[in-house]
Order: structure tokens, then sequence, then C-alpha cells
């Protein structure tokens, strides 16, 4: 009896340890792995792409207000005649193209009725850009004579770009005053003609020599 009794004692006692390795060992194989996070990458920044500016258009001629006025962009003829107060008596509305988009830099005479046109019309505009080049014909491709400095009305005159109905009337008073311009340089002899604005006209007037 004391011999059982001793003999289950060992016996468990080795279970005992056959039980505790086989535990450890399992914990150890069954451990889960540590966990890893990971932020996802950052998403592509959309391109960024330009936007257009507004257009710069010069209107004059038979219109209320000649001025440079400042358009949206793919604005027509017709938003800039409207911006400068719409056509005036006497126009010919004819002979503008409403439905012409705007580029920068563009002039936009509408001229008088009856009058004969030597110059870019709406649709068929000059690009203040190419003046002062040096041609001898009308910018744009439109073939013409130049505007004679000394014998020009005050509404010819006026069709130049930059040249408002009040700069028109003090070239003719100046040339009846001091007689007609020797060069096209002595325009510049004007109030209100600059170096600037004699540039974008240079290539458009002349005194007829």
């Amino acid at each position: 009896m004391q011999i059982t009794k001793w003999y289950w004692l060992i016996v468990g006692f080795f279970l005992g340890i056959v039980v505790g390795v086989g535990g450890l060992t399992l914990m150890n194989q069954v451990q889960p792995a540590p966990i890893v996070i990971q932020p996802p990458p950052p998403s592509p920044l959309p391109e960024s792409t330009a936007t257009p500016g507004p257009v710069r258009v010069y209107v004059n001629g038979r219109v209320m207000t000649p001025d440079v006025y400042w358009l949206p962009p793919g604005s027509l003829v017709q938003a800039a005649v409207a911006a400068a107060g719409g056509f005036a008596e006497g126009a010919d509305t004819t002979l503008i193209n409403l439905a012409q988009p705007l580029q920068d830099g563009m002039q936009i005479y509408v001229p008088a009725e009856g009058e004969v046109v030597n110059r870019p019309l709406g649709g068929t505009m000059m690009s203040l850009g190419e003046m002062g080049t040096g041609s001898d014909t009308a910018v744009a491709g439109i073939n013409g004579p130049l505007i004679n400095i000394n014998t020009a009305t005050a509404d010819e005159l006026d069709a130049l770009p930059g040249v408002g109905p009040s700069t028109a009337q003090k070239i003719v008073a100046h040339r009846e005053t001091n007689g007609p311009f020797a060069t096209i340089e002595a325009i510049m002899d004007v109030p209100g003609i600059g170096q600037a604005k004699f540039e974008a006209i240079s290539a458009l007037i002349t005194v007829g020599n």
C-alpha cells in the first residue's frame, strides 16, 4: 500500500513536469506576432491648372465711351462694345462681328455709316503687341494707307490705339497753331502723347513725306 502511494506520487510528479514543459512550449508557439500599423501612402495632389486671366481690349470709333477695357476670358466683341457704353449714333453696326471671341490686346474700331474703313474692325482686329514694327501698312494683314497726322480729321485720329476724342482734338489744335508736323516723332509735342503711346501708333501714322 505504501509502495503504491509513492508510485503515484512519482508518476504525478513527472506528469506535472511534462505538462508544464508542454504548456510552455505551446505558449511560445501560439504567441501572436506583434501588430505593425503602416499608414497608407499619401494620395497624389491634383495637378494645378492655370486659370485664364481677363483680356484687355481697346474699343474706339462710334461708341459712347472709347477706352481700354478688361473683360472676362471667353468674352465676345458684343461684351466689349457693351462695356464701352454701346454704339454711338451714326455707327455702322453691319461691319462689326459681335460674335467674334476677344483676344488679349486687341482693338475694336466701330466705323461711322458711310465711312471708308482702312483700319481693323471687330472680327478683323489688330493686336496692340504688333504695333511699332515699322510696317508701311495697317497691322493684322489689312492693307491700307497710313493715317496722315497732318491732314487726318479728329475722328480719323481717334481711331488710333490709345488716342481718344480729347487727344485727337489736341493733335488737330496743335497743327493748326504750330503748323504741320515735320516728322511722326513730333506728335509727342502734343500733350497726352508720350513715348509709350507714340510707340503704339508709330507704325500706323505718317506725315505725308
